[in-house]
């Protein structure tokens, strides 16, 4: 059984909360989540904030799903942070160095 993801935005910020399982599953529901808020003009600037407190379990797919929101919100001039990390967890991201490329809280 697949998550569920929540959002909240306001002007400058896109908070994405991931319940569950982060996995392929997913795919559809967490690029709709931010799909309107990464890239152009309007959104330069936009720091998003992906939340996993609530989430179980996250796969390859989930990582690779976090690489196309960066590289959708302008790779290295991004400003995307990764919080409420389960040990279990953090250790997959930092296994996949994920601190290089993000900001883990």
């Amino acid at each position: 059984m697949s998550g569920t993801i929540h959002v909240t935005r306001n002007d400058k910020e896109t908070i994405i909360g991931v319940k569950g399982r982060f996995n392929f599953e997913m795919h559809s529901q967490f690029r709709a989540a931010y799909q309107n808020d990464a890239g152009g003009d309007d959104n330069q600037g936009r720091r998003f904030v992906i939340d996993l407190a609530g989430t179980e379990y996250i796969d390859s797919s989930a990582l690779g799903m976090l690489l196309l929101l960066r590289e959708e919100a302008g790779a290295n001039e991004s400003d995307i942070e990764i919080i409420n990390t389960r040990p279990e967890i953090r250790k997959i991201l930092e296994t996949a160095n994920f601190q290089r490329l993000f900001k883990i809280a």
